[in-house]
């Protein structure tokens, strides 16, 4: 019998792509309560982080948009604090 071996990288991957769809899941479930809306800023971050874990095989490419997401994800967060 013939065993499927996945790459350690390849396994991170495919949990992170997991743990971002179950997030992106709840984020959409809490949307529909009308007290909490994702605003554009935090809906660009989760997009940008999504597009890091896609195109993470290229180490640049992939760091970079996960640096660009979490830089706006903290811009919302100090933009959100200073309204309140």
């Amino acid at each position: 019998m013939k065993e499927v071996h996945m790459y350690t990288s390849q396994f991170y991957i495919a949990v992170s792509i997991v743990i971002v769809v179950i997030v992106a899941l709840l984020i959409f479930l809490a949307g529909r309560n009308k007290k909490y809306r994702l605003t554009p800023l935090e809906g660009l971050a989760f997009g940008f982080i999504l597009a890091g874990i896609l195109f993470g095989s290229d180490r640049v490419i992939g760091y970079g948009l996960f640096g660009v997401g979490i830089i706006l994800a903290v811009v919302d967060f100090y933009k959100r604090s200073k309204r309140k």
